[in-house]
């Protein structure tokens, strides 16, 4: 009878108590113990109970001195923090995503929302196969949220379940399980960012009652186990191997009490020295090309130093690092618009105004004395614009013309550049046209990174060279990105941009871009070789109404505010217009079609066969009657400009020659 009453006891106990009742630690779990450098001040009780083996008691130890510590600083959730989340309303995102997370109802990514990962949790559910959906699922994006809710409401439900998780996943992903898990659960850039955010769970939740010695010992046998695989695995190069290095600084700053964390630090220290030479180029632009992952080396490289320097480290890092930051945000404002918004070259996603202002208020605070960051900063209100409008950043290739730094401007950022990486698209040529606070050109986006062959097919679409604003050879992609600045120069009446890329084995495409009278644009391109075929030069713009005339080679958008756009092809009577399908992904897995088309023409030998076309904002419903002449010196891939434009019957000549 008496084991009929426990045995109804325990199955009418919640699962959780089940979770996280255990065994006192027997003596062959002390291995934790030699991780530890008991000689670290203040583990001085610790060191005596485990040289007497009470390893049950030296844990408890050790749980007294972390809750009780002081002396290690976290950039953002230190004990004291937790007053100004208790009692407070959470936004409803990081509610929900904790309250969902309860029910393993999981936020894995933006593209998929919620996915169900079971009562017991199969961390290896993968509903679409996206790559994506198996690696973020092990960066754990709701235990933040939860350990927030838990501080916010006082709530042991959160701390029960996110220690009943954390548990579940060491059980279930132990490393070499598989090749298949091991290459998801255990990649070295998901292996980081769990030690990165760890640090913040760790003093969150330690407080908690259900945060016992035994939780404690197997948390950290956990975190070293994840250090250790990092330095043994850093990623070959990129941001990937940006993120790990700055969170072994992470790892070895918040746990200096580990034997291994003096080396976790100074691997970490030494990669981001190294790396922040290499990868970011004399312009400020970081060397794969793409605006959401320069602005994350940004990010990387600051919390790296952040860190260091609440462990006193900062002198490990030599004063160029932080001057090279500083001109990676100056590279970011350059290739910016006015709303905050950049570019989606290369894998990049439209950037919101509120997120990008709190990036530059954080920048603010690292260097006050930037008038141009603290103009950003304060929306304006402070600080000063950068002295120039129009902009050239010749290494990394992006090249902006503008005529204002205010909501009112002109600006144009075209991507002519060297090769990248994987990140990077065959787009050279590319641009955004932006006025007056609508972009009018978006770059065409990315919707989704990789997976099985369904994926990837809806991943090459967006990264075709016809379905970006630059010239094709029978509408294939290029075989190479590597721009030659033939021109740059800059002024009030003329801005002029002409480069060259060898874009197919047989054929070589030259641009030539004018910025006339800081208002609008001619784009001439050439392209020359022995190949033939179908030359396009293809133009997509922003999702809505367009006109498009295929008798007048003309499209115009037709916006109701009258803030408008009017391409035009100039070649009369030798090229032709199609339409085209077109797309744009301003998130991950979301498109909307917008109109695009090409001016086509065939190249029957191995003479040169040139596009000239008009770019053109008009105010109102009807765009003005634009005529554009070439005179007979015409030659803009010398640098000499001799055209005739006009606009409503008003003559405006524009002759230039820079060859000289």
């Amino acid at each position: 009878m008496r084991h009929l009453r426990v045995f109804l006891w325990l199955l009418a106990l919640p699962l959780w108590s089940l979770a996280t009742t255990h065994k006192p630690l027997p003596d062959q779990e002390g291995s934790v113990f030699e991780k530890i450098d008991l000689d670290y001040p203040g583990l001085e009780k610790v060191k005596a109970l485990v040289h007497h083996k009470q390893y049950e008691q030296a844990a408890g130890a050790l749980l007294q001195y972390y809750r009780n510590r002081t002396h290690i600083r976290h950039p953002e959730y230190n004990r004291e923090d937790r007053g100004a989340y208790s009692g407070k309303r959470l936004p409803a995102d990081i509610m929900e995503k904790a309250d969902k997370g309860l029910e393993h109802l999981f936020f894995v990514h933006k593209g998929y929302g919620y996915l169900d990962y079971g009562k017991d949790i199969n961390w290896q559910y993968w509903p679409v196969r996206d790559n994506e959906i198996r690696w973020q699922v092990n960066r754990m994006y709701w235990w933040e949220p939860m350990g927030l809710a838990y501080w916010s409401t006082g709530k042991e439900t959160y701390a029960r379940e996110w220690i009943f998780q954390y548990r579940d996943w060491i059980k279930k992903n132990p490393e070499g399980l598989s090749d298949e898990n091991d290459r998801f659960a255990w990649r070295p850039l998901e292996t980081s960012r769990r030690l990165q955010d760890q640090t913040a769970l760790f003093n969150i939740f330690i407080s908690s009652e259900n945060f016992t010695a035994q939780f404690l010992t197997e948390f950290l046998e956990n975190y070293y186990r994840h250090a250790e695989r990092v330095l043994h695995h850093y990623s070959e190069k990129g941001n990937h191997l940006l993120f790990e290095a700055q969170r072994m600084i992470y790892a070895g700053a918040f746990f200096p009490e580990f034997k291994r964390a003096g080396e976790w630090r100074k691997s970490g220290i030494d990669i981001l020295n190294k790396e922040i030479k290499k990868q970011v180029y004399a312009d400020g632009l970081q060397y794969e090309l793409s605006p959401n992952y320069h602005t994350g080396a940004i990010n990387t490289f600051l919390r790296a130093y952040s860190m260091a320097q609440l462990a006193n480290l900062e002198s490990e890092f030599p004063e160029s690092y932080k001057a090279t930051i500083e001109n990676m945000i100056t590279a970011l404002v350059n290739f910016s618009f006015p709303d905050y918004s950049y570019p989606m070259f290369s894998d990049a996603k439209l950037e919101q105004k509120s997120g990008m202002i709190k990036k530059f208020r954080t920048w603010a605070r690292v260097f006050p004395e930037n008038s141009v960051i603290r103009y950003y900063a304060t929306e304006g209100k402070e600080g000063t614009p950068p002295p120039y409008t129009s902009h050239a950043m010749k290494k990394g290739g992006f090249y902006t013309f503008r005529n204002s730094w205010k909501d009112t401007a002109t600006v144009m950022v075209m991507k002519a550049s060297p090769p990248a990486f994987w990140h990077s698209q065959p787009d050279n040529g590319t641009f955004d046209l932006w006025v007056k606070g609508r972009n009018f050109m978006p770059d065409t986006g990315a919707y989704v990174y990789g997976g099985d062959d369904e994926i990837m097919k809806l991943r090459n679409w967006y990264r075709q060279t016809r379905v970006h604003k630059t010239l094709t050879l029978d509408d294939a992609d290029m075989d190479i990105c590597d721009a030659s600045l033939r021109l740059w120069k800059t002024s009030d009446s003329l801005d002029i941009l002409s480069y060259t890329n060898p874009s197919y084995k047989d054929l070589e495409h030259t641009r030539t871009v004018l910025f006339i009278d800081k208002k609008y644009f001619v784009i001439f391109d050439k392209a020359e070789g022995p190949a033939r075929g179908k030359v396009a030069i293809h133009f997509q713009l922003k999702e809505g109404k367009a006109v498009i005339n295929k008798k007048d080679h003309s499209a115009r958008t037709a916006y109701k505010d009258g803030n408008n756009l009017l391409v035009k092809n100039l070649d009369t009577g030798q090229a032709g217009m199609v339409r085209e399908e077109g797309k744009v992904s301003y998130a991950y897995r979301k498109e909307v079609k917008r109109p695009a088309f090409a001016f086509v023409r065939d190249k029957k030998d191995p003479a040169a066969v040139r596009f000239a076309t008009l770019l053109y904002p008009f105010d109102g419903k009807k765009p003005p009657v634009i005529e554009v002449t070439e005179n007979e010196k015409n030659d803009p891939e010398r640098g000499v400009i001799d055209i005739s434009i006009s606009i409503n019957g008003k003559i405006r000549k524009v002759e230039k020659d820079f060859s000289l």
